[in-house]
């Protein structure tokens, strides 16, 4: 399937809202002509110069569209996809174009494995100091929390590579315990150096049965 390009350095997922702001004549133009054919594009993820994996978007909306034709838009992730050929100009186009094929998607998941990543991301905000209301397991959405857990670039990029969701929740909780572990690590050092310089209370030594 061919797409019109948007080339990013950024990592975006099925179903995730997603903001952007268009001032590029490029991709001004990429968005009217999406917007007139009814037709979605790739945001392929530009990472150490590379372009192989991207995510379709869907335009939902315009928000707002300045004086200079510059827009707020809102859009949708729909498919991850790999680049089989990129172009970087369209034919006519000012914008680049890439055929690519859609990747599968596995739901294979348990609600244990569900569960313990839950309780790992409600431990981790706690850590953190940070609510997190009204997530359970029937409403769990992992692309919903991915920017927010402490990835990397470059382990958002292997998530949306992976097919199965096994195994998108086997290395996020991987990810997890590690960074958990860190936090309790760190806690426990802000801690220890917040009683330094303290006054400490010590009971004096008894020296009567005190020997050399």
């Amino acid at each position: 399937m061919l797409l019109p390009m948007f080339p990013l350095p950024s990592v975006f997922f099925p179903g995730e809202t997603v903001a952007l702001h268009i001032f590029e004549e490029r991709y001004k133009q990429l968005i009217q002509d999406v917007k007139e054919k009814a037709m979605n594009f790739g945001v392929p993820a530009y990472i150490d110069g590379e372009i192989a994996y991207g995510t379709e978007l869907e335009l939902k909306e315009i928000i707002k569209t300045y004086d200079t034709g510059e827009m707020d838009i809102i859009c949708i992730g729909r498919r991850a996809f790999k680049i089989n050929n990129f172009h970087k100009v369209m034919d006519g186009k000012l914008y680049a174009a890439g055929m690519v094929e859609f990747l599968p998607y596995y739901d294979d998941s348990v609600t244990t494995l569900k569960e313990n990543v839950l309780g790992l991301i409600i431990e981790l905000y706690g850590l953190m100091d940070v609510s997190i209301l009204g997530l359970t397991v029937e409403n769990f959405d992992i692309y919903q929390l991915v920017h927010k857990i402490g990835l990397s670039l470059a382990q958002e990029y292997k998530l949306l590579k992976m097919n199965y969701e096994s195994e998108r929740l086997l290395f996020i909780k991987a990810h997890l315990t590690n960074t958990i572990q860190v936090l309790k690590q760190v806690n426990q050092s802000k801690e220890m150096i917040g009683m330094n310089g303290h006054f400490k209370n010590f009971d004096p030594i008894d020296f009567k049965d005190f020997k050399i």
